[in-house]
């Protein structure tokens, strides 16, 4: 990389991002320099970063660009691709709105989880139809410190292990992935969330996010935790036909999320751009070496 990079960055109830602005695909982001870009000593410091490019020029997405013009190119901290961010999804339209391609309202997202519908509300909020969960069959346990708990199998276009404990301390430090079984339930690895409950349809997690470690919030971590918790609790939208919706506390904020009837699932929580600059070339390419 010969010129320097514009880069922004911005937080969703302080699960926090690198932007990087490239509307035709001309930024060559391996994974090194991502995980460059996201070191918090070294780098900018981020749980990912959100490469913002336009469906046509990315061959992962120009099969949805007749349906959402923006891509969302989301890696992980340590540079490995992901196919959905929840958190990641509200930052990369608040950046949209700021450099003003979108306004509010509607719009859909390209993601490697498919193209999502998004609602920026006029307070500021803003709503991500997250899709519908997928609750594969089979029985799942987690375990930390020689503990273990039966956990829920979830997808929410990732793969989320939802365990239910008495004290969110009970997720020990969260520095390395949490030992899980079958180990065939989660072949590419697993995000699992640890939760209490602190009322009616109230709930707190503790997350460990794949290729990230701990981290402040996870928007599908929420999902998944709010369809594991009305499962739980006898409710189900599909039957009642009536829309269920839990709070969702993590240690970054409160998130919203209302399953519907027909499966969809919305997200609706902070979406907050703190900072932009550049990032210089040589700094980049001595920390590629």
């Amino acid at each position: 990389m010969s010129t320097r990079i514009a880069f922004l960055k911005g937080h969703g109830t302080q699960n926090d991002f690198v932007i990087v602005p490239d509307p035709e695909n001309a930024i060559d982001l391996s994974p090194a320099a991502v995980a460059a870009l996201c070191d918090r000593r070294a780098g900018i410091g981020g749980d990912g970063l959100l490469h913002v490019v336009r469906s046509a020029a990315h061959p992962e997405a120009r099969a949805m660009a007749a349906e959402a013009e923006w891509f969302m190119d989301y890696r992980n901290g340590d540079g490995s691709v992901a196919e959905m961010c929840g958190n990641g999804v509200r930052v990369f339209v608040r950046y949209l709105q700021r450099a003003g391609h979108v306004s509010e309202g509607d719009m859909a997202v390209a993601t490697r989880g498919g193209v999502k519908s998004v609602h920026i509300a006029k307070e500021g909020d803003v709503t991500v139809g997250m899709g519908r969960a997928l609750l594969p069959e089979g029985d799942v346990t987690v375990s930390v410190g020689g503990r273990g708990w039966p956990a829920r199998n979830v997808n929410m276009g990732n793969p989320h292990a939802v365990a239910f404990v008495d004290d969110l301390a009970h997720a020990g430090d969260l520095f390395v992935p949490p030992p899980f079984s079958p180990p065939s339930a989660y072949p590419d690895g697993v995000n699992v969330e640890f939760v209490v409950d602190r009322g009616p349809r109230h709930v707190a997690l503790r997350v460990y996010e794949r290729g990230a470690g701990e981290t402040r919030s996870c928007g599908t971590g929420a999902c998944a935790v709010a369809v594991a918790a009305a499962r739980r609790d006898g409710a189900d939208p599909s039957v009642t036909g009536t829309p269920t919706t839990y709070t969702v506390d993590v240690p970054g904020g409160t998130l919203v999320i209302t399953e519907q009837p027909d499966g969809e699932i919305e997200m609706t929580g902070p979406a907050v751009i703190v900072a932009e600059g550049v990032i210089e070339s040589e700094w980049l390419e001595n920390a590629l070496r």
